[in-house]
């Protein structure tokens, strides 16, 4: 992987962090030697088909309506490149960190919430707190199917779920516990950019939605 990856144009380098006034287009990104990767006890997972999975959306949009997600964009330094952390599902499907509000919660609460059970020793979140930032794009599902959008479509009136995409920022060092079901992947933004075949459209759009930043490398 690492022979694969190439610096891009709105890189930089720092000794210190940068400055408050630019703290908005620029994403301060460390090194991933800075943080701590451990494991904890698995997270159930529904072993279901794709038509259960479907049956079970149209039950509880019949309940609940519109299906809100929400995932974090989370950047780490390697080999002088941004790599976008990424958890694998079943050594096949590549998933953004995040997951499904309950009815009522809030985009940065709920998001706090699924980071703290999918990255935190305990779901308190009580460690390090997330600093959930903007949100970068919103992804449209018009049916029950796994057709998104980036856009609603115009002839669509009742949306079946809406994902959004939300910028994390992390601090110089921190603790990361994943489920022993789930691994806890760093990729090159170089390597996501418009592969489709292996991330999806969500995903591999990423480094796009990215390309406002400027990214500042700190360096220990």
């Amino acid at each position: 992987m690492g022979d694969e990856v190439r610096s891009n144009g709105n890189v930089s380098q720092s000794s210190g962090n940068s400055d408050d006034q630019s703290h908005a287009t620029v994403i301060d990104i460390y090194s991933l030697s800075n943080y701590y990767f451990g494991s904890k006890e698995v997270i159930p997972f529904k072993d279901e088909t794709l038509a259960d999975r479907v049956q079970r959306m149209k039950s509880n949009y019949a309940a609940h309506g519109l299906r809100t997600c929400v995932q974090a964009v989370i950047l780490v330094e390697l080999f002088k490149h941004p790599h976008l952390l990424l958890l694998q599902v079943r050594n096949s499907i590549f998933k953004l960190p995040g997951g499904r509000l309950r009815l009522g919660e809030s985009d940065i609460d709920g998001l706090r919430r699924k980071l703290s059970r999918k990255l935190s020793a305990n779901e308190s979140g009580d460690e390090i707190g997330w600093e959930v930032g903007e949100c970068l794009g919103m992804w449209w599902k018009p049916d029950f199917e796994t057709l998104v959008y980036p856009y609603l479509p115009p002839n669509v009136k009742c949306p079946k779920e809406c994902t959004k995409l939300f910028l994390v920022r992390l601090p110089n060092s921190r603790k990361f516990i994943v489920p022993k079901n789930l691994k806890l992947l760093a990729v090159p933004l170089c390597q996501i950019h418009e592969n489709h075949k292996t991330y999806g459209p969500i995903i591999s759009g990423v480094p796009q939605l990215l390309s406002k930043f400027s990214f500042n490398i700190i360096e220990s």
